[in-house]
């Protein structure tokens, strides 16, 4: 029996594929359709716009690190199937109050910031589990299947997204996200693996209270202090950053400029996101060949190489340069997150796998409220195309990150990596 079978036939994991892969597929037609509610029904301004964004990755600003040391202390499952439940009542109000003519902005900065903060949680016990269903060495294996799935619902999603707002509506699209993470739920509910036990805290409040910055403070001292977590997290916070100035404005430099319809972006996301699959299929065999320093540094720079195209692309005939694009920041993005990940996952004590996912997550998403801003601000300033062009030259410091001597010279998942700062 072949280690692809054994992983396939281990029911938990599964049940955790399965749960993402529908999750993700809805998840991508809000990711077109929720700033297409502010861009053709609210008339958002192009600040409206990043704004929006920017509200929905705030949590991880906002509650990022005590979201950490709570999963630390909870079982994982259970935090994972009420994430969703709540993620799907959030979005439905969309289109129902959409279908009363009652949809504000406000009602949707209030949804994003909702489905933000459970996806907080949700990703960060999502993170955490993974290392307790499948065996250290699949851990690569285990993370590679999950993108193969985010890449089959990149690809389908945006085509998908945008051929439902042409037929239904942006608002009532929505409705597909909602459902699907019922979905995940009830996939999640299914798993029965025992996770290794939970610390205890102290009984009174006030220790616990206590407890809770101490245990955030281990969390963020643990990726601090750790020579490799460090430079990835400053990687990935920079990347993070101008990707997030750059597609808080790409979608109105599409519709407004480009006169790009719905259906036709979903179209460029799609054909764009075959890269993801691609990366996701052959991340093992490539990391296997090259090492996994390199393959980490030729992930971001590939990705960031994608970003600076979307700015260069020509005001005629952008069409080809966007799905170019779009095919080298997926293949580059999922690459280097695959091995980065399972990395993190691999030398990290299962009792700090939830703070130091948070920790990370807070460091790295924590960016992308602030990039969204800049990208609205500087959209509106000095115009969509310009903006394109700061973000993709930006972008390129993130591989500075992931040059250091400690990233770029390991050659396998290791199980451990001193945390030393030397």
């Amino acid at each position: 029996m072949t280690r692809d079978n054994s992983l396939l036939r281990q029911r938990d994991f599964v049940h955790l594929w399965c749960a993402e892969s529908v999750s993700q597929l809805g998840s991508q037609v809000s990711l077109l359709a929720l700033p297409l509610v502010a861009i053709t029904l609210l008339h958002a301004t192009t600040f409206q716009v990043g704004a929006l964004t920017a509200v929905e990755m705030s949590p991880f600003v906002l509650i990022g690190l005590p979201a950490g040391a709570i999963v630390d202390r909870l079982p994982r499952r259970p935090v994972l199937v009420w994430c969703d439940i709540g993620r799907a009542f959030a979005l439905s109000s969309i289109p129902i109050a959409y279908a009363f003519d009652a949809l504000t902005y406000a009602q949707l900065l209030a949804v994003v910031f909702v489905t933000g903060a459970l996806t907080v949680f949700f990703d960060v016990a999502y993170q955490s589990i993974l290392p307790a269903l499948v065996e250290h060495e699949q851990i690569v294996e285990g993370n590679a299947k999950l993108e193969i799935s985010r890449s089959g619902a990149q690809l389908a999603g945006p085509g998908l997204g945008g051929l439902l707002v042409q037929w239904i509506g942006a608002a009532s699209a929505i409705t597909a996200d909602a459902v699907s993470f019922v979905v995940s739920a009830v996939f999640l509910r299914g798993i029965r693996a025992q996770e290794p036990p939970i610390e205890v805290t102290a009984a009174d409040e006030v220790s616990r209270l206590r407890a809770l910055g101490r245990e955030i403070r281990e969390g963020l001292g643990y990726v601090l202090r750790h020579r490799v977590l460090r430079m990835i997290a400053g990687s990935t916070a920079t990347s993070n950053f101008f990707s997030s100035m750059s597609f808080a404005v790409f979608l109105l430099y599409a519709v407004r400029e480009r006169h790009y319809s719905a259906g036709l972006v979903g179209l460029v996301f799609s054909l764009g996101n075959v890269g993801v699959l691609v990366a996701a299929l052959t991340a093992g065999r490539l990391t296997e060949k090259i090492r996994l320093g390199r393959a980490i540094w030729l992930g971001m720079f590939v990705g960031q190489i994608g970003t600076l195209v979307i700015a260069l692309a020509p005001a005629q005939h952008a069409l080809p340069y966007f799905v170019a694009a779009w095919l080298g920041f997926g293949f580059g993005g999922t690459l280097y997150n695959i091995d980065q990940v399972s990395l993190r996952q691999a030398i990290t004590p299962h009792r700090l796998q939830g703070r130091m996912n948070a920790s990370m997550r807070f460091m790295v998403w924590g960016t992308m409220p602030f990039g969204s801003l800049a990208g609205g601000a500087l959209g509106s300033a000095i115009g969509l195309r310009s903006t394109l062009l700061v973000a993709g030259i930006g972008g390129l410091l993130a591989v500075l990150w992931v040059s250091a001597r400690a990233v770029r010279e390991l050659d396998t998942i290791p199980d451990a990596v001193p945390t030393a700062t030397t």
